[in-house]
């Protein structure tokens, strides 16, 4: 089958077949070089964000739901409570790595 000859649709199911990275993001901070070497196993980072306030789900670096933290046995998990619009999730510049 020749290149012009591709089925309706066969395009788009490649696509969704491609992995994305997907990271969930609890909050942020920053710390100087001194302060991260200075951590220890049992040392806390304070993200400045409550364990009440929203998850956010980042797909390829593009923030695209919030939800919140959840135990789905024995493992983490995130439960959606909200899906950014199409519109936002396409216009939203990816995050750096230094915000993540």
């Amino acid at each position: 089958m020749s290149a012009g000859n591709t089925q309706p649709g066969s395009a788009l199911d490649l696509l969704l077949d491609i992995e994305l990275p997907v990271t969930l993001r609890f909050g942020r901070t920053q710390m100087t070089l001194h302060e991260v070497i200075g951590l220890d196993s049992g040392s806390v980072i304070d993200f400045g964000q409550s364990a009440e306030e929203p998850v956010e789900v980042l797909v390829n670096g593009r923030v695209v739901a919030r939800g919140e933290a959840v135990m789905v046995q024995g493992n983490y998990g995130v439960r959606i409570s909200q899906i950014e619009s199409r519109r936002e999730r396409l216009d939203a510049a990816p995050a750096t790595e230094g915000d993540q």
